[in-house]
């Protein structure tokens, strides 16, 4: 990933502007990145990271395969016996060189100690230092595992089939840099689209990751609003961004006459759940109602009207099965 490339927090899903403040998890090809302060790693344990050799930093969604305790002792073990043949590959490299140089031009590691007691002194030392490292990573995973499960198993979601619209400020959205254009209503298209990014299926997550759009549109793109008129969530909420009375910025050249939906998630290979469907339907059911929609209007993908391949294949078979569904432009 090139560092001159907008990156995401994994943890807190902020952007991360400045290089200092970055990590980036060092497992192969995965290139995740995280803030510094993220990591819940202390500045002692960074440090550590930055200065002894053979250690390394892995995401969460790296480590994600350690679900039990067994296995996280399992990961553990492995990793200081790895560690610990390193150390006896050095110290037999010093025990060979001690044989062949002279004992009085050859330097102490620790010059206030015997030799071999200073050897030992230093082994302990980077023992106990990969041990506090690797704790903090048990630690710091067991509590986003920990959390993770909870968030599966109480998932604060709307199941009852009634609309919930959660304005910009309940969702912990900023307000529009300035006056927007007002729509012309009521309008006759509606435009679908993903966010192409981590799905959510609780009002605390999906808030996260609407901010983060926001953020992007605003901050990187320069736009004075969140583009999407609307965002629907797993947690079977819909997300206000420009409303029904102002014209978005999601359909380059359809903006004007179209309200923007987009489904938080990324669509290509699985379904969106039933609750995030039922959420979009009766948000075009209150449109019509309020006549901020004609009865007529006409159901469009992203994909039909601009060159992406959103929404994703497999909530695009479900939209085209929709009344409304239209194959004219």
């Amino acid at each position: 990933m090139s560092k001159n490339t907008l990156e995401i927090c994994l943890k807190c899903h902020g952007i991360i502007a400045d290089n200092c403040t970055r990590i980036e998890c060092d497992n192969g090809f995965c290139g995740r990145s995280c803030h510094r302060k993220c990591t819940e790693l202390s500045e002692d344990q960074l440090k550590v990271l930055e200065m002894v050799p053979n250690l390394r930093w892995h995401c969460d969604h790296c480590l994600g395969g350690v679900q039990t305790g067994a296995q996280m002792s399992k990961w553990l073990e492995k990793s200081l016996r790895e560690h610990e043949k390193r150390l006896e590959i050095l110290e037999q490299g010093l025990v060979k060189r001690s044989k062949h140089d002279d004992p009085a031009q050859t330097p102490p590691l620790c010059p206030f100690l015997p030799n071999t007691v200073g050897r030992k002194a230093v082994t302990i030392t980077v023992i106990f230092v990969t041990l506090t490292f690797l704790l903090g990573i048990v630690l710091a995973t067991t509590t986003n595992l920990f959390g993770k499960t909870l968030n599966q198993t109480d998932l604060d979601v709307v199941d009852d089939g009634t609309l919930v619209i959660l304005k910009v400020d309940e969702w912990g959205g900023r307000p529009a840099k300035k006056k927007l254009e007002e729509q012309k209503l009521p309008v006759n298209r509606v435009v679908i689209s993903h966010t192409a990014a981590e799905g959510c299926e609780s009002r605390e997550v999906c808030s996260s990751r609407v901010n983060v759009v926001q953020s992007f549109h605003m901050d990187s793109w320069g736009w004075d609003h969140i583009g999407y008129n609307f965002l629907v969530g797993g947690d079977g909420r819909v997300y206000e961004g420009r409303g029904w009375d102002y014209v978005g910025a999601h359909t380059k050249g359809y903006n004007r006459g179209s309200i923007g939906i987009s489904f938080i998630g990324t669509f290509t290979s699985r379904k969106p759940n039933e609750r995030q469907l039922k959420a979009c339907q009766l948000l075009l059911e209150e449109g019509v109602r309020l006549e901020k929609l004609t009865t007529n209007y006409r159901l469009y993908g992203h994909r039909q009207l601009s060159a992406t391949q959103s929404p994703g294949d497999e909530l695009y078979k479900i939209l085209k099965n929709w009344p409304h569904w239209s194959h004219e432009i």
